[in-house]
């Protein structure tokens, strides 16, 4: 199927590791040209030149996505060297475990900024080209938005803010023919999610019990499904009149019932 995102230029934060690499593979996949907004990790760094060596229509910008003011110079890089922007995928980001009793003021606002204030920077900054583009937003948020975790008020209230966002922004921007719509995420298998469950002291257990409660094939999903969820959600010809969705990806964790499991 052609999504009509050939040589479309698509922004990914956080694209070069877990379920943000299983999107710039996804868009590559399509033809899109990527540029993914990171900071150099192992990981990051292993994935791109795995890209390089591949010659991919991709590139990474470093950048600690805090620092609003370096959002608002990439935005203006990256419209310089290639002329327009037609996607933005916000996809960074990070669980980090600041909770109601555990945390404090000063860290759940660092949390806020570490989650959230890059979507809304990155994409007041990006507006202008994706007027000219016409172009989509997909925010990747998570399950934690519709379920609670438990001591993570910090992301819990991030990713609940970009569900918000993304039927603000969904409203805001009919004039122009942006869509803007959410990929819900529940569980799934990248390097920071191996890196928590090897902190526990049997891994393959725990692995077991979570799995179990998956309705679905009692199995994680794969970032290459929450991958073409977004792809199909940025794609101007297969989800032209979509917008302001949130679409949930995780084989019924969130909704079905749990006698099921």
């Amino acid at each position: 199927m052609n999504l009509g995102l050939k040589d479309k230029v698509i922004i990914v934060t956080g694209g070069g590791a877990g379920i943000g690499a299983g999107i710039t593979r996804a868009c590559l996949a399509e033809e899109a040209h990527v540029v993914v907004l990171s900071r150099p990790s192992k990981n990051v760094l292993e994935f791109m030149n795995e890209m390089k060596a591949a010659d991919a229509s991709c590139e990474m910008i470093e950048i600690h996505l805090e620092d609003t003011g370096r959002c608002k110079e990439v935005i203006a890089e990256v419209e310089e060297r290639y002329g327009s922007i037609y996607g933005l995928v916000n996809n960074a980001g990070v669980n980090d475990g600041v909770g109601l009793a555990s945390g404090t003021v000063e860290k759940f606002l660092e949390s806020i900024n570490k989650n959230l204030t890059h979507c809304y920077a990155l994409a007041h900054y990006a507006l202008p080209a994706l007027k000219k583009s016409q172009g989509a937003i997909v925010n990747i948020s998570s399950k934690v938005a519709l379920t609670g975790q438990g001591n993570t008020s910090g992301y819990a209230a991030s990713k609940g803010a970009q569900l918000a966002l993304t039927r603000e922004w969904a409203a805001e921007l009919l004039p122009f023919n942006i869509r803007v719509n959410a990929v819900l995420p529940a569980e799934v298998m990248t390097p920071l999610y191996r890196r928590w469950l090897d902190t526990l002291g049997d891994p393959e257990a725990k692995l077991k019990e979570i799995t179990n409660k998956i309705p679905l094939g009692h199995r994680m999903t794969l970032d290459s499904e929450i991958a073409a969820a977004t792809v199909f959600l940025l794609s101007p010809t297969q989800s032209a009149h979509t917008t302001g969705q949130h679409l949930i990806v995780d084989g019924g964790y969130v909704h079905l019932d749990r006698a099921l499991t």
